[in-house]
């Protein structure tokens, strides 16, 4: 859906110590979205993750503005049971795979 996003993320998790929910934090710094050949493509409306298993989607979006320049998008995807978070991993496990990226734990 939309326009694939060349930028990889900085994705930031946080869960609930009983494991209940999640949320998930993306930061697309200087995404391709923003380029003159891709402002055809409409506004944002949302995120879209689509892998094998089907869609997970968010309308939690915001851009980032620097003197009125475009600088970055934020979104925030929230995990509202143990079967989103499981479904997210999943998603994210795909994703890191294929775009080379590591996990780091906190502290």
């Amino acid at each position: 859906r939309g326009l694939e996003e060349k930028v990889i993320p900085d994705v930031k998790l946080t869960r609930a110590r009983d494991g209940s929910s999640g949320v998930a934090k993306f930061q697309f710094d200087k995404p391709n979205c923003f380029d003159a050949s891709t402002s055809q493509a409409g506004e944002v409306t949302g995120m879209f993750m689509i892998d094998d298993e089907g869609e997970i989607s968010t309308t939690d979006v915001n851009a980032r503005f620097t003197n009125g320049k475009p600088q970055s998008i934020e979104s925030t995807y929230v995990m509202k049971s143990p079967g989103d978070w499981d479904r997210f991993m999943r998603f994210m496990e795909r994703y890191s795979e294929a775009n080379g990226l590591g996990f780091t734990k906190a502290g």
